[in-house]
């Protein structure tokens, strides 16, 4: 049962996914038209679930569940997988690598292998101020005070020098 994405509780369960490069305007709607089917048939053993999605930055697909609805199960999660798996095929693009670290630089959002952020960690390219995507936040209050933060506010300081 799809919902408004602002409409969803702060402890609302969230799921980011990056995409290795920037949507097009065309893409962005055929995720939002087949992200609202899925949503809306979105079920836990037979349970509708209150769900939502948003998209950032023209790059990062983010869906979210009231668990105060309905908790996800399993069955559900997978059903989801297989929603953002199948964009994928669609788009050509991969929003499932969790190998890949996003940064800003300036304006833009950068997205590289994690090996290549900690070599940019190294060479002082990246410091304790740039901005980082934390997509391991989980809820929907984290995701809007914990996801966009300085590197040395998220998980990614330690590969700080």
């Amino acid at each position: 049962m799809f919902t408004e994405y602002k409409n969803l509780p702060s402890n609302s369960r969230v799921w980011i996914y990056q995409a290795d490069r920037e949507f097009q305007i065309e893409e962005i709607e055929h995720i939002s038209a087949k992200a609202l089917l899925f949503i809306d048939q979105w079920t836990r053993h037979g349970d509708d679930l209150k769900g939502s999605f948003t998209i950032k930055y023209n790059q990062f697909l983010i869906l979210a569940v009231d668990e105060g609805f309905n908790n996800v199960s399993g069955c559900s999660i997978d059903s989801s997988v297989k929603f953002v798996q199948e964009l994928e095929k669609e788009l050509q693009l991969d929003l499932m690598n969790k190998l890949n670290v996003s940064f800003k630089d300036n304006d833009n959002i950068n997205i590289v292998k994690l090996s290549d952020f900690q070599q940019y960690a190294k060479d002082k390219k990246i410091n304790a101020e740039t901005i980082v995507f934390n997509n391991m936040v989980n809820t929907k209050e984290d995701f809007e005070t914990k996801w966009e933060v300085p590197a040395e506010e998220s998980w990614h300081k330690r590969f700080l020098v």
